[in-house]
Order: structure tokens, then sequence, then C-alpha cells
């Protein structure tokens, strides 16, 4: 069951899973990030505005973001499976949405092997502000601590996420002042 909720503080509006957690209640999240996590379980959905990247074409732009991702994660190896634009054509002023889904390795708490993690990556290029807003949700496909989906879990997360990013709609563009 999906849910509209207010992120950053209603300027900006999404159809989400009901059951999903907001991570601010349980600690401090950055003013640039609105964090989800699914209930029992390690998959995770990030908001964040980000200073827009000066590349020529949009492809550049999310592969950009996705290995700067995979920089930050230290992951071992990253790879795009693939790159789709979904256009709004709902006629509000929120731009079409670059999709991207890959994969990355990742080693966490020290562990010597390294969890897959499957990333699904949307990006909403807000020209006239020079920012990229940002959409990246985390899914653990084999993980060192037992914390990976299963098939059913993975085509939900996967449908959420489509979801989320199709009914994604900036309502206040002042928001990136």
């Amino acid at each position: 069951m999906s849910t509209r909720r207010d992120l950053f503080g209603g300027a900006i509006v999404a159809d989400t899973p009901s059951n999903l957690i907001d991570v601010s209640d349980l600690r401090q999240v950055p003013d640039t990030q609105e964090v989800f996590v699914y209930p029992n379980s390690s998959v995770s959905t990030i908001f964040e505005i980000l200073q827009r990247v000066q590349v020529s074409h949009f492809d550049d732009a999310i592969r950009f973001h996705f290995d700067s991702l995979a920089h930050d994660n230290s992951a071992t190896s990253a790879k795009v499976e693939s790159v789709s634009v979904i256009p709004n054509d709902r006629g509000d002023d929120t731009p079409s949405v670059i999709v991207l889904k890959g994969e990355q390795s990742v080693q966490k708490f020290n562990h010597s092997t390294p969890d897959r993690v499957q990333i699904l990556m949307a990006l909403f290029r807000i020209e006239s502000k020079a920012v990229d807003l940002v959409a990246t949700c985390n899914i653990p496909l084999e993980a060192v601590d037992g914390g990976a989906v299963n098939n059913e879990e993975l085509v939900k997360v996967q449908n959420d996420f489509d979801t989320m990013v199709r009914s994604l709609r900036i309502v206040d563009f002042g928001l990136f002042a």
C-alpha cells in the first residue's frame, strides 16, 4: 500500500510505501537528504539535493552520480546495467526523470567479502536552480550478514521505487533557492 508522502517539508511529494520508516525519527539526517528504510530489511531509499553536475548529456549526469556513490561506498566494483528516461507527461514543472539500474560490490562493517547491492537511481535535473535531485535505492542482493532480499522482495522494492519516481512532484521550487 502506498501513501502520499511530503518530502523536504512538503516542497516535494511522492507516493511511497506506507510502512517505510523515516530515518530522521531515529537519528540526525542532513537537511539536504530524506532517508527511509524498509522495516525488517537492509533496503534504504535516499532523496538528496545536490549541486548540478556540469555535463553535456543526461546519461553522463546520472553515471556521474552513480560513480560518486560507488566512490563514497568504497565499492570494489560497479557496473551500470541500464539508463532510461521517463518523461513527465503530467503537465507540471517537475522535470522528466532519468533512471539508472546498476550494481555495486561494497564491503560493509570490515567484512572481507563484499555485499552485492543493486542500485536504483533516479535523477531530476532542475536546470533553472543548478540542482540535481537524486533518489537512490540500495537493495542488498547478497549480504555477508544475511540481510539480502529474496526475489519477491526485490520485485516489490523495484516496483515501489518505480512508483516513487513516477509520482514525485516538485511543489515548491523555492526549496532550491
